[in-house]
């Protein structure tokens, strides 16, 4: 009640937190009517935003190719994830999940009825887990990733522990996750499978396609920067490097692409030139900035990076997606925000990534990758290679959901 109150009061002047109770309204009526009483088995996907959906997306569209009459229903809790994903093709449903609460997960499920639940990664809904719990359905989470200072493995975790109880099957990333939860939970319904976001990005890059106008604009360029999912902090560490070297393209993709985000940007950057305008402005390969005023796009860019900046590491929420840019053979930089990121820490002890407190290790560190032809070439092919080696988490789960018949009993 609280939490809904506070989004309330904050969607009379955050467009984010109204999308959010609009979505919502009338959630029975809209879930009802988009659902057909007679359907095939049923899976419902639950994710945060959109990172956790790209995660859950490749044991979703492998279960989709063995079973093509399988239901499908997408859950989001975010705005940003559901107002990309809400036309996607793989799901028959895609929808908001409810505030947790009691009646609401009853209706939720009365209404879905699904055969198995995937959650991924993490967001735990006490109410929803229980009702899915005492229904016995089959409930599996999907790259989950644990660390000591979590609630459930603190004095007062005895809720969140009670919660993690509830899953059939835990599919974990790393062994430090199996170590942390086995202390409450039976091993043999743990499994470190890695990390499912690996299949994605692979699929992805290898079905790559060009985006013909930033291949016009960057007109050949030998050295490029793609800096994704920024934020203000981001981009102000490498506003002084964009005017030591304008030999350099840089192509800006900001984590919130509204009008003030981009007005921030055209603001450091007065003599960019936004994506949306590339197809009217005759003589824009002059300007050496490009901030990309859409969504969608992102995962694509990284492939004309010379090297990948990402986004997030000046926050206290940390970096975004490293994956999609190391997929490419890109080397990556980012800020110090990165600890709870396995894959980020990895990254660096393989020397394919580079971590940076301030401008100064941003430009030394660029430099370096620009100049020394030896370094770059160790870095980007350990990237590629990291990525590669770490494969095959999503069949992990989708062969566990068929051996255990948990969709076909």
């Amino acid at each position: 009640m609280l939490y809904t109150f506070g989004i309330r009061v904050a969607s009379l002047q955050n467009k984010k937190a109204g999308r959010w109770l609009k979505g919502r309204k009338n959630w029975q009526q809209n879930l009802q009517t988009a659902l057909p009483e007679q359907r095939g088995k049923t899976v419902w996907m639950h994710c945060a935003s959109l990172g956790e959906f790209e995660q859950g997306r490749p044991v979703l569209e492998q279960l989709k190719q063995q079973q093509p009459g399988l239901f499908v229903v997408v859950s989001f809790f975010s705005p940003s994830g559901y107002e990309v994903i809400k036309n996607y093709k793989g799901a028959d449903v895609v929808c908001y999940l409810p505030m947790d609460g009691a009646a609401n997960a009853r209706h939720f499920a009365d209404l879905v009825k699904p055969n198995l639940v995937l959650w991924v990664k993490y967001e735990y809904w006490y109410f929803y887990l229980t009702e899915i719990s005492r229904r016995k359905i089959p409930l599996l989470l999907i790259s989950g990733i644990f660390r000591p200072s979590q609630p459930f493995f603190r004095w007062y975790g005895t809720l969140y522990r009670e919660m993690l109880r509830k899953f059939t099957h835990l599919f974990v990333q790393n062994k430090t996750s199996l170590q942390l939860t086995e202390s409450f939970i039976d091993p043999g319904k743990i499994t470190v499978s890695g990390d499912t976001r690996f299949d994605r990005v692979i699929e992805i890059a290898g079905n790559f396609q060009p985006i013909e106008l930033v291949e016009s604009w960057l007109n050949k360029s030998e050295k490029v920067v793609v800096a994704g999912s920024t934020w203000d902090e981001d981009v102000k560490e490498f506003t002084h490097y964009t005017k030591l070297h304008p030999e350099i393209k840089f192509i800006i993709a900001p984590h919130n692409i509204n009008e003030e985000e981009i007005a921030d940007n055209l603001a450091l950057f007065p003599d960019a030139v936004l994506f949306s305008a590339l197809s009217t402005v005759s003589h824009f390969t002059d300007k050496h900035i490009l901030i990309i005023d859409n969504v969608g796009m992102l995962a694509r860019l990284y492939h004309y990076a010379t090297v990948a900046y990402i986004g997030g590491g000046f926050g206290d929420d940390g970096i975004h997606n490293v994956l999609e840019a190391a997929v490419y053979s890109k080397p990556v930089v980012h800020g110090p925000e990165y600890e709870k990121f396995a894959e980020a820490k990895e990254l660096i002890e393989q020397g394919a990534s580079f971590e940076v407190e301030d401008a100064l290790e941003l430009e030394k560190i660029l430099d370096k990758l620009f100049t020394d032809v030896a370094a770059y070439n160790v870095a980007a092919k350990a990237a590629g290679l990291f990525v590669h080696a770490k494969t095959g988490a999503s069949a992990q789960v989708v062969e566990f959901i068929y051996k255990n018949r948990l969709l076909t009993s």
